[in-house]
């Protein structure tokens, strides 16, 4: 039914054929590299050369892909979960060959291996990224993905058809709604504006809706009202027609790491730690703000100091702007940046107030009358925040958190965003590489709440990665 099943199959076969040709590449230059083009090369003795040694390596790695499941066609396109699944993969065949080596007193060269595990393993991660820019750039034109049947209350069916809107790239279509025990004459939901095909509790119905909008899978989410034996017909039905049954339960903005599942009496429960930067997770978060923040300093010393000079002879003012900025727990800091406006800056807010384009508590113009020359460029570039690594390292700041809010923002603050004082604010954060100022207050709090919620040194790492290119793209930035 519907076009997923075609193409689920047709991707998960042209993985099967990158896979093989990326992993006989990587073996066989490992073999080359290391022993040139002599076949004689023996592992024990003379029976078994490492020509067979490579053919059976090759086939053995091409199997763990396909038994970790890292072609399956539900991880394909977002998520880490397909690099997870081929780095685990990867690792643990390689550390199973180190082990039967050990165990068996094979004299495995370890200059073949030691070639063969890392440009395999970044071959086979570098093939999934590009497979995936693929799959992407399809998607944004409707293909490649699998058309979804919501099935919930009408606030459920709206709140999961937007979430799945704004993240396009996950693959599920939202083409229709059921909405169990809905009133007479709820046809269609107002805000994402889905035809809603019924509203009687029965599993019959759903499957006559999932016909009419030709659905590749149901996802059930909150608040619907279908008794859990029909659920459970539900699903017999949908896997005997090939469609996909997905849970969506009302949880938002928390991360797969916080997210574990229990089986208590036939039943999923499903457990969310609660989020803490306490202990060892706090020392390795400062560790690494420390560390990282000394290593840019020096890398960068040069070009601050040319931008100190540049912004002194642009209009004689002085290099530094300090500014009061909200830290964890409320406590205020002066944090440091690269001045960019006019010395007065300050003084000639009040009469831009009318102008202001932002939502909530910012202020935000584009073409603000107040920025230099110089400063448009390192705005443009972000390189007026170079100085907030001396924050990082004073301890005021980290490398990564929310936004540093002024105190006048933070007087506006409603009781829940208050929750983004909770860690230290950042140099960069995802408010950075999601748009940035293009980001709608609304937007930029979710950001900075998921970010308190889900912290990890994993998503610290990537976000910085990540917002290299967004200060190349430079989007956002004004």
């Amino acid at each position: 039914m519907g076009i997923g099943p075609e193409w689920r199959a047709r991707r998960s076969r042209t993985l099967r054929v990158v896979d093989g040709f990326v992993i006989a590449w990587a073996i066989t230059g490992a073999y080359v590299l290391r022993f040139g083009f002599v076949t004689d090369t023996a592992v024990r003795g003379d029976e078994t050369t490492y020509i067979g040694l490579s053919v059976i390596l090759a086939i053995a790695w091409w199997s763990m892909l396909g038994a970790w499941n890292s072609r399956e066609s539900r991880i394909l396109g977002a998520g880490p979960d397909e690099y997870k699944r081929v780095a685990a993969a990867s690792l643990w065949l390689f550390g199973l060959i180190a082990i039967f080596s050990y165990v068996l007193r094979f004299d495995t060269a370890r200059g073949y291996v030691g070639i063969a595990l890392p440009v395999g393993l970044s071959g086979l991660l570098l093939a999934r990224w590009l497979f995936r820019q693929h799959i992407n750039v399809d998607r944004e034109t409707g293909g490649s993905t699998l058309r979804l049947l919501i099935v919930g209350g009408p606030g459920a069916i709206a709140h999961l058809a937007d979430s799945l809107h704004r993240a396009r790239y996950s693959g599920y279509l939202p083409v229709a709604g059921y909405s169990p025990g809905a009133p007479e004459g709820f046809t269609v939901e107002a805000q994402s504006g889905l035809e809603i095909l019924g509203r009687r509790p029965d599993s019959e119905s759903i499957l006559e809706a999932i016909d009419a909008c030709a659905a590749d899978a149901v996802a059930v989410s909150a608040g619907v009202q279908l008794h859990p034996q029909i659920l459970r017909h539900l699903g017999w039905e949908l896997a005997a027609r090939n469609v996909g049954l997905i849970m969506a339960p009302a949880l938002t903005d928390i991360a797969g790491p916080r997210i574990h599942t229990q089986q208590v009496a036939g039943l999923p429960l499903i457990h969310v730690t609660t989020p803490s930067l306490e202990g060892g997770q706090r020392v390795a978060k400062r560790l690494f703000d420390v560390v990282t923040a000394g290593l840019l300093v020096v890398a960068t010393l040069p070009l601050m100091a040319l931008i100190a000079l540049l912004v002194k002879c642009n209009d004689g003012g002085p290099a530094l702007f300090r500014q009061e900025r909200v830290g964890i727990e409320g406590k205020q800091f002066n944090m440091l940046k690269f001045r960019s406006m006019v010395v007065d800056a300050e003084q000639r807010l009040s009469d831009l107030r009318e102008q202001n384009e932002a939502a909530g508590v910012l202020f935000k113009i584009k073409s603000d009358p107040r920025v230099t020359s110089v400063g448009k460029i390192l705005r443009k570039f972000s390189l007026d925040e170079l100085p907030q690594l001396f924050n990082v390292l004073a301890g005021s700041m980290s490398l990564v958190g929310p936004r540093p809010p002024l105190p006048s923002e933070v007087a506006g603050y409603e009781k829940d965003v208050r929750r983004r004082l909770m860690v230290k604010p950042g140099l960069t954060g995802l408010w950075q590489v999601s748009g940035r100022s293009n980001l709608s207050w609304q937007d930029s709090v979710r950001l900075d709440l998921y970010y308190v919620e889900n912290w990890s040194l994993a998503g610290d790492l990537l976000i910085l990665l990540k917002t290299g290119r967004a200060v190349i793209r430079s989007t956002g930035a004004y």
